[in-house]
């Protein structure tokens, strides 16, 4: 294989909504730059891109594919993403690694929701757009329509450089303005006739041309000049406006296709590989220290991995992005992460599960190794004068959370490695063995994303496992102060156990002043603060402990035994068993015994002490209360807000963004167990939504009653 100059190398990623035909539309283009010599269907499980076994069992991509070819002397790297938003990892890696999007618009459904999402991470990341209204040929194909709503969507940018002449089950010409020429199809036929514009659509080619031209002088200002005094630029002239306006996002070009019929992939081909930018035109990307890494061939290696995948017969593969110098067959790197050396002695390019030998990749090159020895995804390898690290890769919180348990205890540890697996192709899992709540929670970005990681441990790992609905990490405090004591003695025989705490517990915010003197009923306790400990509390929150025993009450030596005690119970609450949190314990006074006296007593005492005085304290329950944005078609706003609102859910404001509203809202997790699945049919599958954990609050008193009654319940099961 040749070897490309960073300057010959364009990558890409090939985004859309689900449906929108983004595997098809790839075979299209492996086929016709001859990585493949027959061309897949994913009706017929024989696509390049969706090779993997849970993607053929139902027929949508799970993970993005790498997809490597060679075309008009340059090395494209397409990266084949999901289109569902349940699997938006693969998209946010691939749009970090390359350059440009190219995206599809499906003609009979037009701009999306996973469209608009997808869009938005492009703005986010500043990456040049590319169109493709796709599936022309369908019989509910509208052309018009569907340009309509991406000027709407996006505004004047949105600029085509070809047009449908008809679409649906007519579609057999496009208008190409730019090369002022009509590619026209015979039945059956993939190769177009070349062929002049005809007559019926000169003016509207015209109006169009006039625009693109127009659009592409706008982005130089020697373009902008020779526009005034000639009227026009030649065809390279108005190819350098346009790549210049793509690359400040200024200009977002149309094209047309059937992938399904290959009509005008070809096309798109040639304007790729020479309008999309190459990694040296775009702003170069920081490492973790903020310096700028400049993919220059010349400067010493670093690699990044955005992407690991594990394959029957194989084993893990690890894909990568040359950010600077190149990288040799058999180079030796150090993991900055990890602080271990790798040698890379299969360096391959790859187009799905064909791989092709590398010996050298220069720096803006997308490749893959395999099996390393200990690299992850995100890890960054550099050579021994190179001293990168990078974590530029930002993921959304998840959206789906469920307990996952195999039925079988024996497959524990099993399911535990498939789980740390299956997280290093998809960093968007979030896995946590909740040691409060004793189970397993996977954490995804809906249901389907859970749907098909249950899928993948049944039939890739044969392990039987269940989802059931995970418990609420509840927290406890108080709302008011209160005292108690407790006398812990135990005679046996032989030595005994004894020791007596009296302390107070209040409620604690950050910033309260210490405590001079507390009245309960007609008695008064003056505080003498001997000593302060501020905890900060793994779970959030504080815990105050303060030392004000006077006169030898108790020794100084038993007091980290009280405090033990206390953190016991903070650690397992008294009302639900779930952690406290945000109290202030004043220990003031007790008894000892010169012989009985030890830390288990102590221990004993304080715990029980703490359990009754807070008991006794206007105890509360709080739950954890999420901000979440909901972003759906105006006509299902209405219903969308009622469903919220049913949910428990405080409604904080609402905006319009380009046709689709933005509905913000503070909802308890409690009831969002199943909201991904209710917004899908609530709103045709048209809404979708984030959320991020914002505070704990207090739980409504009839939610508390219901609490109580079920641990109560529990706690005698148990029994």
């Amino acid at each position: 294989m040749k070897v490309y100059q960073t300057n010959e190398i364009k990558n890409i990623s090939l985004l859309g909504s689900s449906g929108a035909g983004k595997t098809t539309l790839a075979e299209a283009m492996l086929f016709e730059s001859g990585v493949i010599k027959r061309r897949g269907s994913v009706k017929n499980q024989s696509t390049v891109s969706d090779y993997f076994p849970v993607e053929k069992e139902y027929g949508y991509s799970v993970f993005s594919t790498v997809l490597s070819y060679e075309w008009k002397n340059k090395m494209m790297n397409v990266i084949d993403c999901p289109g569902s938003d349940d699997f938006i990892g693969g998209v946010i890696s691939a749009l970090n690694v390359t350059d440009m999007a190219l995206m599809l618009i499906d003609a009979t459904s037009g701009v999306e929701v996973g469209t608009m999402n997808q869009f938005r991470y492009t703005e986010e990341l500043h990456k040049p757009v590319v169109f493709v209204i796709n599936q022309l040929d369908h019989e509910k194909a509208d052309y018009e329509n569907t340009l309509t709503g991406l000027k709407e969507m996006y505004g004047s940018k949105v600029i085509p450089v070809q047009y449908a002449v008809s679409s649906g089950a007519s579609f057999d010409a496009v208008i190409d303005v730019l090369k002022q020429k009509m590619y026209k199809w015979k039945p059956g036929a993939t190769a177009p006739d070349v062929l002049e514009i005809p007559d019926s659509e000169k003016a509207k080619a015209a109006d169009v041309f006039q625009q693109l031209l127009e659009a592409a002088a706008e982005n130089d200002d020697s373009l902008m000049e020779k526009f005034f005094d000639q009227g026009t630029l030649s065809e390279e002239e108005m190819r350098d406006g346009i790549h210049k306006g793509m690359i400040s996002r200024s200009l977002f070009p149309v094209f047309c296709a059937s992938g399904e019929k290959n009509m005008c992939v070809h096309r798109i081909m040639n304007f790729l590989s020479v309008a999309a930018p190459s990694p040296d035109e775009m702003p170069a990307p920081q490492n973790a220290d903020g310096e700028e890494v400049k993919p220059d061939s010349g400067k010493p290696t670093s690699l990044f991995f955005f992407k690991t995948t594990v394959e029957p017969h194989i084993g893990e593969i690890s894909y990568f992005k040359v950010m600077s110098g190149k990288l040799k067959e058999g180079d030796d790197l150090v993991n900055a992460n990890r602080g271990t050396k790798e040698r890379l002695s299969q360096i391959q390019t790859v187009a799905g599960q064909i791989r092709n030998k590398a010996e050298v990749l220069e720096a803006g090159s997308i490749g893959a190794a395999l099996k390393l020895k200990d690299v992850r995804t995100g890890n960054t390898l550099n050579s021994k004068d190179a001293e990168n690290k990078f974590d530029f890769i930002k993921y959304p919180d998840p959206r789906y959370r469920r307990a996952i348990r195999p039925l079988s205890e024996s497959n524990s540890e099993k399911m535990s490695e498939a789980l740390s697996r299956m997280k290093e192709e998809d960093p968007t899992w979030v896995v946590e063995v909740s040691k409060e709540l004793k189970q397993t929670i996977v954490s995804g970005q809906g249901e389907f994303h859970l749907k098909t990681l249950k899928w993948r441990i049944e039939n890739n790992d044969k392990i039987e496992i269940e989802f059931i609905e995970p418990k609420i990490p509840y927290r406890e405090t108080i709302t008011k102060a209160s005292r108690a004591d407790y006398r812990h003695k135990k005679q046996s025989g032989g030595a005994g156990q004894f020791g007596e705490v009296h302390l107070i517990v209040e409620p604690y915010f950050e910033g309260m002043p210490a405590p001079d003197v507390f009245r309960f009923g007609n008695q008064e306790y003056k505080i003498s603060n001997r000593d302060t400990q501020e905890i900060p509390l793994d779970w959030g929150g504080k815990l105050v402990f303060i030392n004000s025993v006077v006169g030898g009450a108790i020794d100084t030596r038993f007091l980290p035994a009280i405090l033990k005690g206390i953190m016991a119970r903070m650690e397992q609450g008294p009302l639900t068993g779930s952690y406290a949190r945000d109290v202030r314990v004043i220990v003031y006074d007790g008894k000892m015994h010169p012989v009985d006296s030890n830390e288990i007593s102590f221990m004993l005492a304080g715990r029980n002490a703490f359990s009754t005085a807070f008991k006794e304290a206007g105890p509360k329950i709080l739950e954890p209360i999420y901000d979440v944005v909901v972003s759906v078609p105006s006509e299902y706003m209405g219903d969308v807000m009622g469903d919220l609102q049913g949910r428990r859910g405080m409604i904080m404001g609402m905006e319009s963004e380009k046709g689709f509203e933005k509905l913000k809202a503070r909802v308890p997790l409690k009831e969002m167990g199943s909201y991904s699945t209710s917004l899908s049919s609530i709103t045709g599958g048209r809404g979708s939504f984030n959320m991020k954990f914002a505070s704990y609050e207090l739980v409504p008193s009839d939610v508390q009653d219901k609490l109580l009654k079920e641990y109560e319940a529990q706690k005698k099961e148990e029994e």
